[in-house]
Formats: structure tokens, sequence, C-alpha cells
């Protein structure tokens, strides 16, 4: 295993107001000298002072870079769950030896594109939950964890799982197959620019961006704003996922977000 190769490890301690900086450890390996101890550092600085719950995972395939902050811990899943949907969906049509109908591609096309939750609802409705459980356990997303009342909103998820979910994207497995991966990553490519925010912000021209991101405002703990994207071009291939609540506004949310973001995207550049 990679991580068993790692030139070094870091481990530190944020500081700061609010849950963001309340003794959280952000931990980073790496296979590149110096690397681990720079992608933390730049993580540890965009959260620093910032209000709300977050969890950070990256994951740099060619300089086998891990990052990690509060990566088991449980988020209302909002639209980022839609990614799930899509590969439960392929997962189930490869099982029935079959490829999508034009309807399902239209719905999925909908889906992750423009984040449309009709379409998500007939394709949640359609899989029903043991499909989408029986994707999870291939896929060995076993921190996620549909609503058991059909809010696939309020699907449970964890950076960790999102970070399976985008590695399945970027590299041959036996859950999804090639013409699948491609797939999801076309449309994760084709994100209308209104919803192209998030871990999207500071990425290098060299590097096709895939993503997709959530928002959600419930009574308790805020605004749940996430995100997740994958980055393949100039010989790299990389995935951030940042999850977040408790924030004062959507607003607020993307912001974090968006710091975490460019201070991954400008520690990573050139890192394969």
């Amino acid at each position: 295993m990679w991580w068993a190769q790692v030139l070094c490890v870091c481990l530190v301690v944020l500081g700061g107001a609010g849950e963001a900086g309340a003794a959280a450890g952000v931990s980073c390996t790496s296979g590149k000298k110096g690397l681990a101890a720079k992608v933390r550092a730049g993580i540890v600085e965009a959260l620093e002072g910032r209000r709300g719950t977050v969890a950070v995972v990256v994951h740099d395939r060619g300089s086998r870079t891990w990052c990690a902050l509060r990566s088991a811990y449980a988020f209302d899943a909002a639209s980022v769950v839609k990614v799930t949907v899509l590969g439960a969906l392929l997962w189930n049509a490869q099982r029935d030896e079959r490829g999508l109908t034009e309807g399902e591609k239209e719905l999925a096309t909908s889906m992750i594109t423009r984040s449309g939750n009709s379409a998500t609802n007939v394709l949640w409705n359609q899989l029903g939950v043991q499909k989408v459980r029986g994707f999870l356990k291939a896929a060995k997303m076993t921190q996620t964890e549909p609503n058991p009342y059909g809010y696939w909103g309020l699907t449970q998820i964890t950076a960790r799982d999102q970070q399976r979910l985008t590695g399945l994207l970027v590299q041959e497995n036996d859950v999804l197959d090639a013409t699948s991966r491609s797939y999801m990553l076309e449309l994760m490519g084709k994100v209308v620019k209104s919803q192209r925010w998030g871990v999207s912000k500071g990425a290098p021209g060299s590097v096709r961006v895939h993503i997709k991101n959530g928002w959600l405002q419930r009574a308790s703990l805020g605004w749940r704003v996430h995100s997740s994207g994958v980055f393949v071009g100039g010989g790299q291939t990389y995935s951030i996922t940042v999850l977040t609540h408790g924030n004062a506004s959507m607003k607020y949310g993307v912001a974090t977000i968006e710091r975490v973001a460019r201070a991954v995207h400008a520690a990573l550049g050139g890192a394969g």
C-alpha cells in the first residue's frame, strides 16, 4: 500500500474561533519530501478563524499525498449525494448488463450538471434504498448511510467516503467499468457555471475540473455547504473534498471551502 511508503507524516492542531479551529488535528502524509508539511500548513492557515464544523480530505495519486481533517465525521449530504446516486444507477445497470436508457441519461444529466432535485427524486425512487446500499457496499463506502425515510439529501456522508467515491472515477476497479467512470467524469465536468464554486477555486489551468457541490439550510446547524471534485491533467490526478455545517450563510460556507481549495491547489502545483 502506498501509505506504507510515505516519507513523512505530519500532524498539527488548529487554533482559532469556532469548531473549525477547536482542537482538530490536520494530518498529512506524502511520498514526496516536504509536501505533507506544505499542504498541511496551507489547510491550517485557510481554516484559521473560520467558524463551523469542517471536514477535509485531499488525495494526490502521483505524490502519494493524503491529508485529512475529521474524515469520519458525518454530515447531511445535501446534493453531493447525487454523485452516489449516479454511481448506483450505473453499477446496477452494469449488473443488469445494459446501458442507460435515454430517459435515464436525461435525468442523470439534469441531476449532476444542474443539480436537479426532481430528476434525483425519480432516480432515487427508481433505484430504491436497497440498490443504493448495494452500490455503497461494493464501493466500500461503509460510513455512508441513506436516510431511513427516503430523504436522499439527508443521507449521512463522510469526507473519507466521498474520497473513496472519487477514487473510483480515476482508476481501474471492479465497481465501475471504464464506460461508467468516463460518463460520471463527463457529467461532473459539465456542471453549470453558477455551480462551479467550491473546491474548483484556484485550480490550475492545466487540469480538467470535475465537481459536484451541495448546499442545504436546516433549523439546526445552519447551512450545510459541501464540495467534492477531481482534477486531472498536466501529469496530475488529485481530489479534494470539503464538507461543512454550522455556517451562518451559504456564502460563508462557500468562502471557507474556497480558502481550503486555493491552499491545496497552490501546494499541489506540480506535485506529480
